[in-house]
């Protein structure tokens, strides 16, 4: 990509920088609601699957000191802005990954697999876009990979749209438990548009449902300021966790 076609944009209230294209895929609240709900703590190894430009890898770093973040992108352009944003990333097929991240494992792995299902919907036209958001690599791929990487009782994080929850939950139920769905709903009254999802590997504990997580205060979208209720806006401009608790 060239310099042109680039935009550093500022994450965290600024504390994170990050470049990316001014075109294409483009990071918003999702990875960093995502790194928000990753319960990572000093010291710890973390995997960020499909790790576009790397803003849910550097949100998570500015808000837990002291991690060893590696992150895994297929697509060089997007692989090549996360070094360049400070994140080591290995550029491969995360169904193909190569043997000397194999042989590693982490406390951590979390990711935003794409939303839309292969043969969904319209095709994107900027090729980025279209790989960051339309799958063809089966969400039941992404899921199996991180169980392989994570150490027992490891912890994994996803965000995904809540109509393919059931798809998760049928993935998640070979090799992981202690699942723990907390619904991000946009509105009060709209249904939740998306979910977080944490998972233990070899986990034992129930599932829960948690109350949603709400991002606006009004029903309706402002035309002047942002509305965010205070907890969103400690996760996206503080960067504050989300608790599952």
């Amino acid at each position: 990509m060239s310099e042109a076609g680039l935009t550093r944009d500022a994450f965290l209230g600024g504390r994170v920088q990050a470049w990316q294209p001014a075109k294409g895929y483009r990071a918003g609240t999702d990875p960093v609601f995502l790194a928000a709900a990753c319960p990572a703590r000093p010291g710890e190894a973390v995997l960020e699957l499909g790790c576009g430009v790397g803003v849910a890898s550097l949100c998570l770093g500015a808000r837990v000191e002291g991690l060893h973040i590696s992150g895994v992108e297929r697509q060089l352009a997007y692989a090549d802005l996360a070094r360049r944003n400070g994140l080591d990333v290995v550029e491969a097929d995360l169904t193909a990954l190569p043997p000397d991240l194999r042989a590693r494992s982490f406390d951590h792995v979390m990711a935003n697999p794409p939303y839309f299902a292969e043969g969904d919907g319209t095709p994107a036209s900027d090729v980025g876009r279209e790989g960051a958001f339309r799958e063809d690599t089966p969400l039941s791929a992404w899921i199996e990979t991180a169980r392989a990487r994570l150490k027992p009782k490891g912890w994994l994080s996803l965000i995904q749209l809540a109509e393919r929850l059931p798809e998760c939950l049928t993935a998640l139920s070979r090799g992981f438990g202690s699942v723990a769905v907390l619904p991000v709903q946009s509105r009060a009254g709209r249904s939740a548009g998306r979910v977080l999802i944490r998972a233990r590997k070899g986990g034992k504990a129930p599932f829960r449902l948690l109350a949603p997580f709400l991002v606006h205060e009004q029903p309706h979208h402002l035309s002047d300021g942002d509305d965010y209720t205070a907890l969103a806006a400690a996760v996206l401009r503080d960067g504050a966790s989300i608790d599952f608790q």
